[in-house]
């Protein structure tokens, strides 16, 4: 490769290795990471975020993915890890995405002619902009307008969330479908896999929604994570005219799996 895209590429795989202490890997130990490089040379970082219900852990390739989607970008021209790819992720990449990835290396895929691709510039904010909710309505207002970016191919239902974490700062999250549907990930786990892949794993509030439905609740995986990551939260959910439901993730699945008696990793 020219000089100029090993550069690029190494910038990345720095920036990676940098955002993977980030992971929640308590089980694996697998500290792991990706980063997206977009057209303007902005990248968005995504890290491993294991679960005690090991089926549940999200990928850092899924979870940069679906951080994108939720900030309303599209735009990703290349993937580096900071470690190889599995062959589940390299089928995903190359199958189920919509972006026309091709391998480059064992840790890399990109879209398009990498001669074209800017240098990486800065790390690609995720909070929304203006002040935290005020009252529930407000929250869910924003959930709404959030759940426009939803990517729901497979089943046209749209779902919001907006995460606020201890500090204030507020995240989005949407549902984003494949055609592989064991890659679909829920707007709740979307926001807390974003808020942890930038360092804030405190969440505070998250209100969601699912515009088409005023009876909707977060299925099961969603209240899985939500206790185990998110605990102390309070979550508003949206009932149409009616006022909000407020309730913690523990209330969602009384005696939910805490995974007390694994043997961490060391």
């Amino acid at each position: 490769m020219p000089e100029r895209i090993d550069l690029i590429i190494d910038q990345l795989r720095q920036q990676a290795i940098r955002v993977a202490p980030f992971s929640r890997a308590p089980y694996s130990g697998r500290q792991e990471a990706c980063i997206l490089l977009l057209s303007d040379g902005s990248w968005i970082p995504g890290v491993r975020v294991e679960s005690a219900s090991f089926s549940l852990t999200i990928p850092p390739i899924l979870n940069a993915l679906t951080t994108a989607t939720a900030l309303g970008r599209d735009d990703v021209l290349s993937i580096v890890q900071s470690a190889p790819f599995r062959e589940e992720d390299q089928t995903f990449l190359r199958t189920n995405t919509g972006h026309g990835f091709t391998q480059l290396s064992d840790d890399v895929f990109v879209s398009g002619d990498p001669e074209r691709f800017p240098a990486p510039v800065e790390r690609l904010s995720p909070f929304q902009a203006g002040e935290p909710p005020d009252s529930p309505r407000t929250g869910i207002a924003m959930a709404r307008r959030i759940a426009i970016r939803a990517r729901v191919q497979e089943s046209g239902f749209r779902v919001g969330a907006l995460a606020v974490t201890g500090t204030g700062q507020m995240i989005p999250g949407v549902n984003v479908e494949y055609p592989d549907w064991s890659r679909i990930l829920c707007a709740e786990r979307n926001a807390l896999g974003t808020a942890i892949s930038y360092g804030h794993p405190s969440i505070k509030a998250m209100y969601l929604t699912c515009p088409s439905d005023p009876g909707c609740s977060p299925c099961g995986a969603c209240r899985q994570l939500l206790a185990e990551l998110s605990p102390e939260a309070t979550l508003w959910i949206d009932r149409g005219e009616q006022e909000p439901q407020r309730v913690r993730p523990e209330e969602l699945l009384p005696g939910f799996f805490s995974g007390a008696y694994i043997p961490l990793h060391s």
